[in-house]
């Protein structure tokens, strides 16, 4: 069978989320500093790292990724086996092209195959109707949607969307859908008037995608023919800055954008993170190292994070947003010209 434009897309994503991929992320952790504690008064036995989100076990989960391909087909294969292994919740990548195309589902139902018992997420656009929802739930007989906005995506995208109205829609979908909705940014942030429009419409749960990480303006702008849309790479907020637009938010909120160490994960979480998403990370252990290193690495992460709760004097999550945290100047800044309250 020829393969689409639509599905061909999702191999090239693929394809250039690793060719970019950066080890040193841009995502503003290395501008906030955890004060340390000589006297923590605790011991890595009694730590609790469950997040109070879905009862997860963990606070770090694989976020939305790919699908669509036979090549995807079997990163998802990959992705689910490793969610399975190390008791993570899985984001599907965007489902849209299988609605669009039957034959296609089975790359994304792999999910649950190969994850019986994790928590799953189907992953679709802010266009999406709750017939769509229904079906992309129903595929990968998920535990929740994310609704992903992506108009700096869509800008550059060659073949993008150009209508933004996608409020009403959200809110419908929010009153509408059989399963949680989590409303997600690909990797341009968030503001705080963007969340309390969300928090408006019923939005209980937003994941921040903050500039830092896998970067679409970087891989959409590959695929235009002139490549002229490569001033908007730094555009947008970083995942610290989202966190900063977030503080006193009413939601849950799911910190994802360049994570790239269990230190940034606990960082994130004393920013206001329920939770913390991991994506192009993980993808590039699994394409450079296999599935069995990428376990190998998540494992240790577990291993890793209550060890640094107990460092910093924190038993669990709550505990951990006693700890002191110094902003850099920049940070500090960015909080102040925008009226934002310190974490």
């Amino acid at each position: 069978m020829t393969q689409s434009v639509q599905s061909h897309r999702k191999d090239e994503h693929v394809f250039l989320a690793e060719k970019y991929f950066a080890p040193a992320a841009a995502a503003g952790f290395d501008q906030v500093r955890l004060l340390h504690n000589p006297l923590p008064e605790t011991a890595v036995e009694h730590v609790s790292c469950r997040p109070a989100l879905f009862n997860w076990r963990w606070p770090f989960f694989i976020n939305a990724m790919t699908g669509g391909s036979t090549q995807t087909k079997a990163l998802n294969a990959q992705l689910a086996a490793v969610a399975q292994a190390c008791d993570l919740a899985i984001a599907s990548g965007s489902q849209s092209v299988a609605l669009r195309e039957p034959d296609l589902v089975d790359t994304f139902a792999v999910l649950r195959e190969q994850a019986p018992t994790a928590f799953i997420m189907a992953n679709l656009g802010a266009t999406a109707d709750l017939a769509a929802v229904q079906a992309a739930v129903a595929a990968v007989g998920a535990d929740a949607i994310e609704i992903h906005l992506n108009t700096v995506q869509e800008v550059v995208m060659p073949e993008g969307d150009r209508d933004f109205h996608w409020l009403a829609n959200l809110k419908r979908l929010v009153e509408g859908a059989a399963v949680p909705v989590v409303v997600k940014e690909v990797g341009f942030g968030m503001t705080r008037e963007a969340l309390a429009a969300l928090a408006g419409i019923g939005v209980q749960v937003v994941d921040l995608g903050g500039r830092g990480g896998t970067n679409f303006v970087t891989i959409e702008n590959a695929r235009r023919p002139d490549r002229d849309l490569a001033y908007l790479t730094d555009f947008g907020q970083t995942t610290v800055e989202s966190l900063l637009e977030a503080q006193g938010s009413s939601m849950a909120v799911i910190a994802t954008g360049g994570i790239r160490t269990p230190l940034d994960v606990v960082k994130a979480l004393r920013l206001g993170a329920s939770v913390v998403g991991i994506s192009g990370l993980i993808l590039h252990w699994l394409i450079q190292d296999g599935q069995a290193a990428t376990i190998a690495r998540l494992r240790s992460w577990q291993a890793q994070l209550p060890a640094l709760l107990a460092m910093l004097g924190a038993s669990d999550l709550q505990a951990l947003n006693r700890v002191p945290v110094v902003l850099s100047p920049t940070l500090e800044s960015y909080a102040r010209q925008r009226q934002l309250p310190l974490p």
